[in-house]
């Protein structure tokens, strides 16, 4: 039996849980609002609101119903476009921002934008106009009208602003012209049904095992809509991002979102908004799980390149049924044998994810580049973290340049302590580049070493031509990426 509340109404229905939430509103409970798109989750015309209960609040963020397993609903709040329409047939701002500032042409993508504006009124984000078209990066409009859209956003983060700042309210949830009166008691109704919804780890049976279902319900979508499909998305053992000792380990069900939120992450990289931007988009990174990432073994993940550029390793539980404390470890850079194949046994789960915390003067940087700059998969993406020793140099540079501990315009130089690269989209698997990262460590920063390195890097890489690129455009991609990394860690 799944338990949820969608819009304002208490559900609880017994079929297969695989079914998708976009199917289950349209078909099963007759809400036609949502629209049926790529069901790839790519166009956003599927959008939908899901409330959880965290502490005493309700946090929203959007999905697309058209990857999202009915599982993974249970316990939640489900909000469509019937869901915060006004009783009086009225328009809520954020409609009437879309209708004032022409933001609808065909009106078919129309829903999706209307309920990714809804939950950034809703959330707490900072209201600024900036955040407000981000809110909106996973909606595609079929008219290109973007610019009429972009204003209407740009409208609502203006009242948003004006609103927090008059009357100093921070409950995102209390912003009630947005959304309509019954959202103020979902809290409550949702703690009664937060003990029944979310099963341990350690109760799960090993059936078709589920967490976000973006790349599941892409590949497989009528098989996973009729299977038995296990949730692990809201699993408590798999969602803590945590300091452990020297290491920052992180749940195999944590979402990028998550990881975009954490404030540990951000107090290591501090550029974490700005590189996680580039992965897919906000409904997206709502849903996808890190371990899904890892465990999909695309040549071009991006999560994947992320954390093997930190040299990070995987915990691996043997089953669902034989749990243990003491689970198999094994580097993150060793999972990956060949195309799609993992150096795994067919029933050993990720469940968590670690790397060391960085010691000493420590800098990440991450590059992607694809066909379009957002909501688009990788071409070449490659990640470099450095450890480095810096020392006063001999020739002078700009005050601006200037480093801590060093005269006014005098130059610093930089020594490599230690070093990990990756990169993606240039073999079979996504690369823990070993040889480049041995020979960087103990050189110094110089366009010297940086042109030796990437040397090294072509003679390890093997792309192949295809639809996102030649083999040479690839080459000459990582190329200039790897340079990109010196560029923006040491403006060189």
């Amino acid at each position: 039996m799944i338990n949820l509340i969608l819009n304002d109404q208490d559900i609880a229905v017994d079929i297969a849980p695989g079914i998708t939430v976009l199917d289950f509103v349209r078909y099963r409970q007759n809400l036609k609002g949502t629209k049926i798109g790529c069901r790839e989750g790519d166009c956003g015309a599927c959008t939908i609101m899901v409330g959880e209960l965290v502490g005493s609040e309700v946090r929203y963020r959007t999905m697309t119903s058209c990857l999202m397993p009915l599982a993974n609903a249970a316990g939640k709040h489900i909000v469509t476009i019937e869901g915060i329409n006004p009783s009086d047939g009225s328009l809520t701002p954020v409609q009437q921002a879309m209708v004032d500032e022409s933001g609808t042409q065909c009106g078919f993508c129309t829903v999706g934008f209307v309920m990714s504006l809804t939950n950034f009124a809703v959330d707490s984000t900072a209201k600024t106009p900036e955040m407000a078209v981000s809110a909106i990066d996973g909606n595609i409009c079929r008219c290109t009208g973007y610019r009429s859209i972009e204003r209407a956003a740009c409208h609502v983060s203006g009242r948003l602003s004006e609103e927090t700042t008059s009357t100093g309210d921070q409950n995102a949830c209390a912003r009630a012209p947005f959304v309509p009166p019954y959202f103020s008691g979902i809290a409550s109704r949702l703690s009664v049904l937060q003990n029944i919804s979310v099963p341990s780890i350690r109760t799960l049976t090993q059936a078709v095992l589920t967490g976000g279902g973006t790349d599941l319900y892409v590949q497989r979508p009528e098989a996973m809509a009729e299977s038995a499909s296990t949730p692990l998305l809201y699993t408590d053992e798999l969602r803590n991002i945590r300091k452990i000792g020297n290491n920052i380990e992180i749940g195999a069900s944590v979402t990028v979102t998550d990881l975009l939120e954490s404030p540990l992450m951000n107090e290591i990289f501090p550029d974490l908004y700005k590189h996680l931007k580039l992965v897919s988009s906000t409904p997206i990174r709502n849903m996808a799980t890190l371990a899904g990432n890892l465990i999909n073994g695309s040549p071009i993940g991006d999560m994947t390149v992320f954390f093997l550029g930190l040299d990070s390793e995987v915990d691996l539980w043997p089953s669902l049924q034989d749990i243990s404390d003491d689970p198999r470890t094994l580097p993150l850079r060793d999972l990956y044998l060949g195309y799609k194949q993992l150096a795994k046994h067919p029933d050993e789960i990720i469940t968590a994810v670690r790397f060391k915390i960085p010691t000493g003067d420590f800098r990440f940087n991450f590059e992607k580049v694809c066909k379009r700059t957002y909501l688009d998969i990788a071409t070449v993406n490659t990640a470099i973290s450095l450890e480095v020793r810096a020392l006063p140099g001999d020739s002078w540079l700009p005050p601006v340049l200037t480093e801590p501990g060093t005269k006014p315009g005098q130059s610093v130089a930089y020594t490599i302590v230690n070093a990990h690269v990756a990169a993606g989209g240039v073999a079979p698997i996504p690369m823990y580049l070993r040889q480049t990262s041995e020979f960087l460590r103990g050189k110094p920063v110089t366009l010297e070493t940086i042109a030796a390195a990437n040397e090294i890097i072509q003679s390890e890489i093997s792309p192949i031509s295809d639809v996102r690129g030649t083999e040479q455009y690839k080459r000459l991609l990582l190329r200039q990426l790897f340079r990109a990394h010196f560029v923006e860690l040491f403006g060189i």
